[in-house]
C-alpha cells in the first residue's frame, strides 16, 4: 500500500496571510490533522480544548486541540487541529480534507475534488406556506 504525502500551508484564521508550509501524511482514517505544537504556537493558534485519543495498542493519550486555516493551491478551509507532540506523526485528517473540498481515492492514493452539494428545499411560493409557516401539501 502506498502513502500519500502532501505539502500544505497552515495558518491562523485570525491572520490568514501568515502561513507555514508543512509536509503531511494524508490519512483519511484520521479524523483530525496533527501539526507539531511549535508550529501552531509560532502561528499564534491557541488550544481551545483537550481531547483523549485511543491508540492502536489500546493506550489513551491526551492532546490539545484548536482550529487552523489550511491552504492547498486555490483551496482554503478551516478545521480542528491537534497540537502534535514529539513522536506524533504529522497527519492530514478527514475533517481537513473535507474542509478543502477534497477526498482521497483509496485505490489510486490520489486526491480528488469532493462534490460540493447544498441540500435543502426549493424556494416556496406564498401559496405553498400555511398560516403557521409550514408547507402546504399539494
Amino acid at each position: 500500500m502506498g502513502l500519500t504525502v502532501l505539502e500544505i500551508e497552515v495558518g491562523n484564521p485570525a491572520t490568514p496571510e501568515v502561513t507555514r508550509r508543512v509536509e503531511l501524511l494524508v490519512d483519511s482514517g484520521a479524523i483530525y490533522s496533527v501539526i507539531p505544537a511549535p508550529i501552531l504556537n509560532e502561528l499564534g493558534i491557541k488550544p481551545l480544548t483537550e481531547q483523549v485519543f485511543r491508540l492502536a495498542d489500546g493506550t489513551k493519550i491526551t492532546r490539545k486541540k484548536g482550529i487552523a486555516l489550511f491552504k492547498y493551491g486555490d483551496l482554503i478551509g478551516g478545521a480542528d487541529v491537534v497540537f502534535g507532540e514529539e513522536g506524533d506523526s504529522q497527519l492530514l485528517g478527514a475533517f481537513t480534507l473535507e474542509a478543502l473540498g477534497l477526498a482521497l481515492d483509496p485505490l489510486k492514493r490520489e486526491l480528488r475534488p469532493l462534490p460540493m452539494i447544498l441540500a435543502g428545499y426549493p424556494p416556496m411560493a406564498k401559496e405553498d406556506i400555511s398560516h403557521s409557516g409550514e408547507r402546504n401539501p399539494r
